[in-house]
């Protein structure tokens, strides 16, 4: 993977810094799993959620910023595939390819 986004000229990784150190999300018990760079918006919402008994309409700013940094990430990882994608097709056939991510999404980054 890493060679073929080399050979699209494509950064792996995301833009965002990780802002959370890894001192501050080991003392929140955030699971390996989830200490990403949006980390820093779930050690909050886990203090809410315990706070108010994880009560469903409880929280939801917090919910909300951490949900849409997800979504961030998400949209970036897959804009760096589509580019990728297309950097391998075009240097395998030379065409044009259609793109996963419609045009004004893509804009994005």
């Amino acid at each position: 993977m890493e060679a073929a986004a080399a050979a699209a000229g494509v950064q792996l990784g995301s833009s965002k810094p990780q802002i959370a150190t890894q001192a501050e999300m080991a003392e929140a018990r955030v699971p390996l799993a989830y200490r990403d760079q949006c980390a820093h918006l779930l050690i909050p919402l886990n203090k809410c959620r315990v706070a108010e008994y994880y009560l469903p309409w409880k929280c939801e700013p917090e919910r909300h910023a951490y949900e849409k940094c997800q979504y961030e990430l998400v949209m970036e990882r897959m804009l760096q595939m589509q580019k990728i994608r297309e950097a391998q097709e075009a240097k395998a056939k030379g065409g044009v390819s259609i793109g996963l991510i419609p045009a004004a999404t893509a804009k994005l980054a």
